[in-house]
């Protein structure tokens, strides 16, 4: 029961990050891309400021003892959101979003293998080889289907 609802979670969060990826492709449009980025990260940040006031823990002010590594996570979060709407506005919400998800799971794969940042080591396995093939496959004909189709439309 519990991994259902972690698994649907999970579901649901993918869908938030490719809705969020798509609404921020379109406001690029309208407000720039920077600007877009800045209001987004910026307005979650005080969204999320009030729920810590309210449901946190009580803990932010321990990030002063925090180690460096984990602080600059920060930068990996502004390099998705800027990333991820900028390559929507060339490449396409599902192309965009794949093209992630393959780098999500080969750094995961790398992360789990040699266990950094203090994770369980997760043994590369057959399985994962044959994963990583299949999702490159995918990634190859929906890019092939996509340029396929932008130049039966004139599209550039």
């Amino acid at each position: 029961m519990i991994v259902s609802l972690v698994i649907f979670f999970t579901l649901i969060g993918g869908v938030a990050i490719s809705t969020q990826s798509s609404l921020n492709s379109r406001l690029s449009k309208t407000i720039g891309l920077m600007e877009t980025v800045f209001f987004s990260l910026g307005s979650g940040s005080l969204v999320l400021g009030v729920l810590v006031i309210f449901f946190g823990s009580g803990k932010l002010f321990e990030l002063i003892h925090a180690p460096k590594l984990e602080l600059f996570a920060v930068f990996f979060g502004i390099a998705y959101v800027f990333l991820s709407t900028f390559n929507v506005n060339k490449l396409g919400v599902t192309v965009a979003n794949l093209t992630a998800i393959v780098g999500q799971i080969l750094s995961g794969f790398i992360i789990d293998a040699l266990g950094l940042f203090e994770s369980e080591i997760i043994e590369f396995s057959w399985q994962r080889c044959i994963s990583i093939i299949l999702m490159l496959c995918a990634l190859a004909l929906i890019f092939t289907e996509k340029n396929s189709s932008s130049k039966n439309y004139g599209h550039t």
